[in-house]
């Protein structure tokens, strides 16, 4: 097939043992998944159906070894957001809740990074959050754990440190809503496709960065991430 421009190349992600890549197709966001993170953005936390957002395919960044990032424009401040991620491998829509992490490839570590200024103006004025959530390079995501290798991640420590210090510590337990349940119920708006990827969610303690910082994220059980920001 021949195209009056070149297509974008295909973004994709390191899968941990082995060479072949998994390539992403849509990443979709999960918000307020965690009580204590809804809390600190003066939510109510109680267990209301969970909502989504999505950032382009191009959000994501290989960060199966230590990488950077850039410090977007227009912000002043650039916000951390540790989170589990869920590759996706079979696509389907109504998903049962018992067949969901059929559906699922394999998890990684990953950072939901936000130009919270703009993501809270666009909030007050009742606008979509694009500007503030949905940018290139806005979600390096580490070495993805296949399922056969790694079992499901159900819980485990989950957190980040910014220069050694820590900033967000929680536990993947503490989903309001589980990896199944995510699946089954944006299936129901959604069909998903091989390739999609979730991120689940952030725990409380999120936090501005500044050019120079390093993050360390980590999850038990998964590829931890080093992610700089640069200037």
């Amino acid at each position: 097939m021949n195209y009056v421009i070149d297509p974008a190349p295909v973004i994709s992600l390191a899968v941990a043992g082995i060479t072949e890549r998994f390539p992403v197709n849509r990443i979709f966001c999960v918000g307020r998944n965690y009580a204590a993170h809804a809390r600190e953005m003066g939510k109510d936390p109680d267990r209301e159906a969970p909502f989504f957002f999505m950032k382009p395919a191009n959000a994501a960044v290989d960060a199966s070894s230590p990488v950077s990032i850039p410090y977007p424009p227009k912000t002043s401040n650039f916000h951390h957001e540790i989170e589990l991620v869920v590759a996706i491998c079979k696509g389907g829509k109504n998903i049962a809740l018992d067949d969901a992490l059929g559906h699922v490839y394999g998890y990684g570590t990953g950072l939901d990074m936000t130009r919270r200024d703009l993501q809270f103006e666009a909030r007050d004025k009742g606008r979509p959050w694009e500007f503030g959530k949905s940018f290139s390079r806005s979600a390096p995501i580490g070495a993805l754990s296949r399922v056969a290798d790694s079992g499901h991640i159900a819980r485990g420590a989950i957190r980040v440190t910014v220069n050694g210090e820590a900033r967000q510590s929680s536990s993947i337990a503490r989903l309001i809503w589980s990896v199944s349940e995510c699946i089954s119920y944006l299936s129901e708006y959604e069909t998903l496709e091989p390739g999609d990827v979730i991120m689940t969610g952030t725990p409380e303690g999120v936090n501005a960065v500044v050019a120079g910082d390093v993050m360390h994220g980590y999850i038990d059980g998964l590829a931890g991430i080093t992610v700089t920001v640069q200037a």
